[in-house]
């Protein structure tokens, strides 16, 4: 097989199921289930997984003129993203089965989704990174207003589109002020460009630009203005996976763009890096305990997790990374899992909305809320679930780079969370006064759902009491990060970076040594 071949091996399967689901919904005659489709999208996805896991044994696989990597890095988020569209997936099959007849267009969509962000995972030259950000976006975009006949939904995916649009032009424009200083858009060849560049300001500001692209992806503050709208009126199962995959992609170029693009940079990104951690966690947690609309509240909640994410981002590389790609993982089997049971409760139409129509839950379907309560208990980071430890490396990661006010603005937010997380716990398990609460009780759930969920809570579950397999491979995904001598030359990074330094000394933060690194 050959190298390209295999390093896109995953996005092709992809690719070819969304094609076949494609072709194969319109010979489904109007008013019969199309759960076959999705059934065939989430053996697609399971093939692509495997495949993932297939490139493992190869180490590192350049493809393309060195514009694709895959690592174990790569491979770490792409099996993430896999497993995120799986449970998605499973917990949709008869979300779309009645009132609708264009599900098979979700199940391709969410297929395509999945391309895209893989391949941002594993491109390693910036303008191949937009070409899977337009990929993931445009998909999202789409799904994000799926239920056509709502105003919400509607409004819901302009608001994406629009905001969409205007941050992919901050992104393209950091890729060619990036261009304009360093000669190269691939991000090697950037950190390389940075030791001989005449224009460090030019080049501070690409990065600046490119973060806020990303931000506005990974619903960071100040770039996150669009979503508490879009989450509240996309279906819930979109807002599963939009609020975990596609951040996940993001984190992963953000950690390629930093960490290796613009390593002698790193007191100057560091600065900013903590200033959009603070005010995510602060913004994310303080909108949250005004909301009584779940999903909102939700929406907010994601906001602070990016900030509790971004805390890795400033310490050093090996930690930083791995801590964030635990992290990572940990955030998005706990709030995919919430969304399931929400998806679940809700229903299409979604009759159960505010904290008020979710009380009494455990008297009716205490199974449900269960599953929900353990998944509230992770996100505040109880002992035992994956939020817990996915916190504990992050600070402790920061503490070790000696982030102490970062590390202690962060546990404090963890404590204003708790009230918003248990506020609802509290109204699962309290008997309702009144008929208000429009709990769906005749609805069972399906097969497909049951093994979704427990997909979520075995991977909340055993990242918390076991969480050193998926450590081991996170730290592995770091280490795969740092050293890149077969994309540049070490030699001849080391010179630039010495050039660099000699110019500017009190802006170089890394010995000469580390731009082998």
């Amino acid at each position: 097989m050959s190298p390209n071949l295999l390093a896109l091996l995953p996005e092709i399967i992809l690719t070819a199921t969304g094609v076949v689901v494609m072709l194969a919904e319109p010979c489904i005659a109007p008013g019969k289930t199309r759960k076959p489709l999705g059934w065939l999208a989430i053996l697609g996805t399971l093939a692509a997984g495997a495949a993932s896991w297939y490139q493992l044994q190869f180490g590192t696989i350049s493809a393309f003129s060195g514009t694709v990597q895959v690592d174990a890095f790569s491979i770490f988020f792409q099996l993430l993203i896999a497993a995120i569209i799986l449970v998605t997936l499973l917990g949709s099959l008869d979300f779309f089965d009645g009132p609708t007849t264009h599900a098979g267009e979700y199940f391709a969509l969410s297929l395509f989704a999945g391309v895209g962000m893989m391949f941002m995972a594993c491109s390693v030259e910036l303008l191949m990174v937009f070409v899977g950000l337009e990929i993931s976006s445009i998909s999202t975009y789409i799904m994000a207003g799926f239920r056509k006949g709502q105003a919400t939904g509607s409004e819901s995916s302009l608001k994406y589109f629009l905001l969409g649009s205007f941050a992919t032009a901050f992104f393209l424009y950091g890729v060619a002020l990036a261009y304009g200083s360093t000669g190269s858009t691939t991000i090697a060849a950037i950190a390389a460009g940075l030791g001989a560049t005449t224009t460090p300001r030019i080049a501070f500001l690409a990065l600046a630009m490119i973060i806020i692209g990303l931000g506005f992806k990974v619903s960071a503050a100040p770039f996150h203005v669009w979503t508490p709208d879009v989450y509240q009126g996309a279906p819930s199962p979109v807002v599963g996976m939009m609020s975990t995959a596609p951040k996940a992609a993001a984190f992963a170029v953000l950690l390629r763009i930093t960490f290796i693009g613009f390593p002698l940079m790193q007191r100057r990104w560091v600065v900013l890096m903590w200033a959009i951690a603070v005010l995510s966690m602060c913004i994310g947690n303080l909108g949250a305990l005004l909301q009584r609309d779940v999903k909102r509240m939700l929406a907010y909640s994601s906001i602070a997790h990016a900030g509790y994410l971004l805390v890795a981002f400033t310490a050093f590389p090996r930690e930083g990374i791995a801590a964030a790609c635990f992290y990572t993982a940990a955030y998005a089997a706990m709030n995919v899992g919430a969304f399931a049971v929400i998806t679940q409760v809700a229903g299409y139409n979604e009759q159960a909305r505010s904290i008020d129509d979710f009380t009494g839950l455990a008297l009716k379907r205490p199974l449900l809320a269960g599953t929900l309560s353990f998944f509230l208990l992770s996100l505040i980071g109880i002992p035992f679930t994956g939020g817990f430890f996915g916190k504990f490396y992050v600070f402790s990661a920061a503490a070790h780079a000696g982030h102490y006010w970062l590390m202690v603005i962060g546990l404090l937010n963890s404590g204003v969370a708790c009230y918003y997380y248990l506020r609802l716990l509290v109204a699962l398990y309290t008997r309702p006064t009144t008929d208000t609460a429009r709990i769906l009780t005749h609805k069972h759930v399906s097969f497909a759902a049951e093994a979704g969920l427990t997909i979520a809570v075995l991977a909340t579950l055993g990242l918390g009491i076991f969480p050193t397999p998926i450590l081991a491979l996170a730290q592995r995904a770091g280490l795969a990060q740092i050293p890149a001598p077969h994309l540049v030359a070490p030699i001849a990074r080391e010179d630039a970076a010495a050039a660099w330094c000699t110019q500017h000394q009190d802006e170089c933060t890394t010995h000469v040594d580390s731009a082998s690194h």
